[in-house]
């Protein structure tokens, strides 16, 4: 069998004119900051404060907690979840930034909670009102804070109070829609069954990150207080 001389192939850049399309780099370089940018923001809100808690149990992605009392800013709106959460973060938020009031800011503290609310029927009660929830949002206070240090707050925000308790918890990450949170509501519950673990109170939908964070770095939770009696079978 003979051998065979193959002349080697130059290919020239030049020739194949390949070129960039500015709008790549443009998409490419967003997407990039915008990355940078949520991790950042990531990183620093590991960091903000939050409520000290005692780990009674853990089961893979569930546990059971004990809280202390907790000092809170609370307030109600009426609508969807999500339009409700909005509302009810901003009109705190204006509170603890001193938007809303004079003197000092307090600072941020994670997580933001939400849970429904009955509103009381009042006379005349408007169409589009008839029959609806409310939803409760809630910042809970810096542990140096206390009641009697607090500022003022306006009207439609409340500084409550939460007893001391203790509640079954599911975390989850990405974007806590309607969908994801009613899922798992119904995960926790499911668990807490098998269990025999009865819950005490509504629901509540905890949510530590702001919107800068990317999906599978959100922290999400759902929390259901429980009977003390049944929580350690």
């Amino acid at each position: 069998m003979h051998g065979c001389n193959v002349a080697p192939i130059s290919i020239s850049p030049a020739k194949w004119n390949l070129t960039v399309n500015p709008l790549s780099k443009v998409i490419t370089g967003t997407a990039a900051a915008a990355l940078a940018g949520g991790i950042g923001y990531y990183l620093y809100e590991r960091n903000t404060e939050q409520p000290s808690f005692q780990l009674i149990l853990k089961d893979g992605r569930f546990e059971i907690r004990d809280y202390p009392k907790l000092l809170v800013a609370e307030t109600v709106s009426r609508g969807s979840r999500n339009g409700a959460l909005k509302n009810g973060f901003q009109k705190l938020a204006a509170y603890i930034f001193a938007k809303s009031r004079g003197g000092d800011k307090i600072p941020m503290t994670a997580p933001v909670v939400q849970d429904r609310e009955k509103i009381p029927m009042t006379a005349p009660v408007m169409q589009d009102e008839a029959g609806q929830d409310g939803w409760r949002t809630r910042f809970i206070m810096p542990a140096s804070h206390h009641r009697e240090t607090l500022p003022q707050p306006p009207e439609g925000v409340t500084i409550s109070e939460l007893p001391s308790r203790r509640v079954a918890v599911i975390r989850f990450s990405g974007r806590a829609d309607d969908n994801a949170v009613a899922q798992m509501e119904s995960t926790l519950r499911k668990w807490m069954s098998s269990r025999a673990l009865r819950a005490s109170a509504p629901a509540e939908y905890a949510f530590y990150n702001s919107p800068f964070i990317p999906g599978p770095l959100r922290r999400n939770e759902v929390l259901i207080p429980i009977e003390l009696a049944e929580a350690h079978k």
